[in-house]
């Protein structure tokens, strides 16, 4: 994972919330069809009925939000239907009218939008001709249905600009991967092929001294064959320390942010330890395994992440909130257990309702003999 992956997008658990909250505050615009039963005077049956009307209004508002396009004309046609029943009592129905609009704008071409706003201005025509309404009952009502509706419209191709923006953003992402995984295979390269060349030369000389019984001249080439491979795994281990190790704090970041880009909420609390190399490196491999499981595996929604310690361990806890019945360890697990073992540590985990992965290990100074 790379910190171009782990940025791309950071806002996708709170849009959601903040849409769900606007499907609610548009409710308010249902005002403008109470404002008769306060301006006319109607008898009790009729502002009862008005009012009953709006609980299956709005249960067909909500049926719309959430159906996709090829769906929803199903809730459109039952809020027009509702619409026409309760305009002969509550001329408000006007208002219901505006909501079956938006979602004719929101959900369907600007052609095809456009011949279902002139159908709906068709329809109040005939409304306002069989029920002998007023002509601004007409008048009034379209204007506001063809301007909610292409204010549809134009919230479609907010969203669509949104989600290309997104898509644009996984792109790059994907983009940035491509290009760091070049350049550590370009990294290895430099570091290891001279040093892989050399070993091979000085093994096949020693061969051929061996077999001339050349033993001390074999003996050399051994020695330098010898150092060679030290001075490589000693330059491949610091390039992989380097890729490695970014301190705990910004891996913990990142991780959390790709939890979020999943789609996530992301709770982390406690303080992060102080650590040497070491093993905050075996700690950032560890975490980011569990945290990786949840963005493959999980169906949560939630994500925790606890930090604590005491005068003698340090606990890391990674909590979602999706039920898992049962757990079958892999490589990953079982690596973070191997990890866990060096370090004196422990990992454990608990399946019940949630499902909780625990990393504990002893303080630097407290680890066992």
């Amino acid at each position: 994972m790379n910190k171009a992956q782990t940025c791309s997008n950071n806002q996708l658990d709170t849009e959601h919330k903040v849409e769900d909250k606007l499907a609610w505050v548009y409710l308010i615009n249902l005002g403008f069809y109470l404002i008769p039963l306060f301006v006319q005077s109607m008898p009790i049956w009729q502002i009862a009925l008005s009012l009953i009307v709006l609980v299956p209004f709005i249960y067909c508002y909500f049926w719309a939000y959430r159906s996709p396009s090829h769906q929803v004309y199903k809730p459109i046609l039952a809020m027009i239907a509702i619409g026409i029943a309760i305009t002969p009592i509550n001329t408000g129905s006007l208002s219901l009218f505006t909501f079956a609009g938006f979602f004719i704008g929101f959900n369907y071409s600007l052609r095809h939008a456009f011949y279902c706003l002139i159908g709906l201005a068709t329809m109040l025509a005939l409304l306002c001709s069989l029920l002998d309404l007023h002509h601004y009952f007409l008048i009034y009502g379209t204007a506001l249905v063809t301007g909610v509706g292409f204010f549809g419209v134009a919230e479609r191709k907010r969203v669509a600009a949104k989600i290309a923006q997104r898509q644009s953003q996984q792109e790059i992402s994907q983009l940035a991967t491509m290009l760091e995984r070049e350049r550590i295979a370009r990294d290895l390269h430099d570091i290891m092929g001279h040093s892989l060349s050399s070993i091979s030369l000085k093994a096949e000389l020693a061969q051929k001294l061996l077999a001339k019984d050349r033993v001390e001249q074999a003996s050399a080439e051994l020695s330098e064959l010898n150092t060679i491979a030290r001075d490589s795994l000693s330059q491949i281990r610091q390039t992989v320390s380097g890729y490695k190790h970014k301190g705990f704090t910004a891996v913990l970041t990142q991780l959390c942010q790709s939890l979020r880009d999943k789609g996530m909420s992301v709770t982390l609390t406690g303080e992060i330890p102080q650590l040497d190399e070491a093993v905050e490196t075996h700690l950032i491999l560890s975490v980011t395994e569990l945290c990786n499981n949840i963005i493959r595996h999980s169906k949560g929604t939630h994500c925790d992440i606890n930090l604590s310690q005491t005068e003698h361990e340090i606990a890391i806890a990674v909590t979602d909130n999706a039920a898992t019945k049962s757990l079958t360890e892999g490589n990953g697990l079982t690596g973070i257990r191997e990890r866990m073992a060096q370090l004196g540590g422990t990992l454990d985990y608990q399946l019940e309702a949630t499902t909780q992965f625990t990393l504990t290990l002893p303080r630097q100074g407290h680890a066992s003999k």
